[in-house]
């Protein structure tokens, strides 16, 4: 039996294997499906508390999320009927760059933006004006998805 262990990875190898793997079939997937599954979240969480001048800012614009360990893209763009899917051909104007967890903490406000740029965990490439709008607008809006209160988990 302990012959039998030695031949095996160790399972950070056989997660790093897994991990890999998933991110080559992500990659080889349309960009469409989970675009537009973000975009309707964003209309539902985001764009009742978008202010005018943001929406103005950000108005048909693509913006390019990449969730880096999974290898997840989301082009999305924003009009007067809410988010949908970047056309194929639009120009990136922004591109934001991530793990996911760091996504996750950005919209649950457990995470600063400032603190995840400047230490290299998320990327921002393209547009700095719009950068910065999306950027302003998202602290001031607070978090996406708030961790539940105490006293709504019942």
């Amino acid at each position: 039996m302990n012959r039998m262990n030695h031949a095996l990875p160790p399972p950070h190898a056989w997660h790093r294997t897994l991990q890999d793997r998933l991110r080559r079939v992500v990659l080889a997937l349309p960009v469409q499906p989970p675009s537009f599954v973000a975009a309707r979240l964003l209309d539902l969480a985001l764009l009742p508390r978008l202010p005018a001048d943001a929406r103005r800012a950000l108005a048909q614009r693509t913006v390019e999320i990449v969730v880096a360990d999974l290898g997840l893209r989301l082009r999305l763009q924003l009009d007067d009927g809410g988010f949908r899917v970047a056309p194929a051909g639009a120009a990136v104007a922004l591109r934001i760059v991530a793990p996911a967890a760091s996504f996750v903490r950005l919209m649950r406000g457990e995470d600063d933006a400032d603190r995840l740029f400047f230490e290299r965990v998320l990327v921002m490439e393209g547009d700095t004006e719009m950068g910065l709008v999306l950027k302003n607008t998202l602290d001031a809006i607070g978090p996406l998805w708030p961790l539940p209160t105490a006293g709504a988990a019942r």
